[in-house]
């Protein structure tokens, strides 16, 4: 909401009303027990590890973005990816289980048949677009 709104009209947004309230009205509560994040770095090599531990405590899904060196590009290479990541999770995951969400890395060069394979998968939910030079390991 503050992305989007000035101060003075989050302050007064009737959503901001409600969390605020001390007793929020029948039906209106939301209550998220488990979010996920949409949007982790989750390193390779060591790093991997520590990160999942930390993200696990607080998570039972996240978005792994893709920007690694390779970058993950194919479906063969996200399910590379993703026995990395779940081979690093912690053994005692803090809410019982945790679910890596896959992206490809998507270039000039991806494919149409190479989406429709990562797809298939059913673990590779998304694409991300980085231009060249905008942000770790675009080039």
């Amino acid at each position: 909401i503050v992305n989007y709104l000035s101060i003075d009209d989050y302050i007064h947004h009737p959503l901001v009303k409600i969390a605020t309230m001390t007793s929020v009205p029948q039906g209106t509560k939301l209550t998220i027990t488990l979010p996920d994040d949409f949007h982790h770095h989750f390193r390779d090599g060591p790093a991997t590890a520590n990160v999942l531990a930390h993200i696990t405590k607080q998570f039972g899904r996240a978005i792994a973005m893709p920007n690694l060196k390779p970058p993950v590009t194919t479906a063969d290479a996200a399910l590379k990816y993703r026995d990395h990541l779940i081979s690093n999770l912690p053994e005692k995951l803090p809410h019982g289980s945790f679910e890596p969400l896959m992206t490809l890395y998507l270039t000039d060069n991806t494919t149409d048949e190479e989406i429709r394979k990562a797809h298939a998968t059913g673990f590779v939910k998304a694409c991300k677009y980085y231009p060249a030079g905008a942000t770790t390991n675009s080039d």
